[in-house]
């Protein structure tokens, strides 16, 4: 029997992809590529709930991400975390995440993303039309949350109430906020108004998160024994925002609160091991929290949710 040492055999591996390569054929050379791609809706059970979210837009920021994110700490720092976490700290990369709350009773929207057009192509993807929105939560004012409310004039969801917080509005009115003006105000009549603790619906509750803006809602959703909480804008960014919640945000209105209230959320969604759905968080944007230092951790949901 003929031996042959593990050095010939590796180098026998090493040469056979040359050695076997094949030219390719006239109809796989023709083959364009597709670019990158992914899922652009996740959906699961939480309790007697059926939760959907939506990829209602994502780009790239080709700019300074120091200017938006981490303000107040210097440049060694912000570099030395971002390669830690094997991140880019010359680009960014934006996540627009509505969310879907199917009680078996309503079918609620939580924000709408920067315009009609994505919220819309979203929601069809995931199979629903705007017409079956029974109720719309908007968590606060900024333009990539209130964007699809109107089409050209014309309600989104024509057979939808809605829902806000109530410091949310009135400290939002009469500022100048031309998306506010022209997309939540009109609507005021078929708006319910909000405070901490009061119910979208059972199971569905409003926190106050304020900071990010002067009303920042939060929402706790609970069926079945199980929870989730929608944390909308309390972090805009897993590493930059949540993991070091005193770095200050350009967004952030009082970065002061917000960095208290980032602490406060996060360490109870910590404490009691309860999964959120963040918007800007990379989708599908669902995750937990672990208190690591003097910060956290995000630990993206995995099929905690298939079980």
């Amino acid at each position: 029997m003929t031996k042959i040492s593990r050095r010939a055999a590796l180098a026998s591996a090493a040469a056979l992809p040359f050695a076997t390569a094949v030219a390719p054929t006239a109809a796989s050379a023709m083959v364009e590529k597709k670019g990158p791609s992914g899922p652009i809706h996740n959906r699961f059970l939480l309790g007697d709930f059926e939760v959907t979210a939506l990829l209602a837009g994502t780009r790239t920021v080709e700019d300074d991400p120091q200017g938006t994110f981490g303000m107040n700490v210097d440049a060694d720092t912000f570099q030395q975390v971002s390669r830690d976490n094997f991140i880019p700290d010359d680009k960014s990369q934006f996540f627009f995440t509505p969310t879907v709350v199917n009680t078996g009773s309503e079918l609620i929207l939580f924000d709408t993303g920067l315009n009609a057009g994505g919220i819309t192509t979203a929601l069809a993807a995931a199979g629903y039309t705007p017409d079956q929105i029974t109720h719309v939560v908007i968590t606060h004012m900024h333009g990539d949350h209130i964007g699809g409310l109107m089409n050209d004039g014309a309600e989104t969801f024509p057979n939808a109430a809605y829902v806000t917080g109530q410091v949310e509005f009135d400290t939002t009115d009469g500022t100048g906020n031309e998306g506010f003006d022209n997309n939540v105000k009109p609507l005021a009549e078929k708006t319910t108004f909000i405070g901490d603790g009061d119910a979208v619906t059972s199971g569905v509750t409003g926190m106050a998160a304020f900071g990010h803006t002067p009303g920042h809602m939060i929402y706790m959703l609970e069926s079945g024994g199980e929870q989730l909480v929608l944390t909308a804008d309390t972090a805009n960014h897993y590493v930059w925002s949540l993991a070091y919640p005193d770095w200050e945000v350009r967004f952030d209105r009082d970065k002061a609160a917000a960095a208290q209230t980032r602490r406060q959320v996060y360490g109870m969604l910590a404490a009691d091991r309860i999964p959120f759905i963040g918007y800007h968080m990379p989708f599908p944007a669902m995750g937990f929290v672990e208190a690591r230092d003097d910060g956290f951790r995000y630990v993206p949901a995995s099929y905690q949710m298939m079980l």
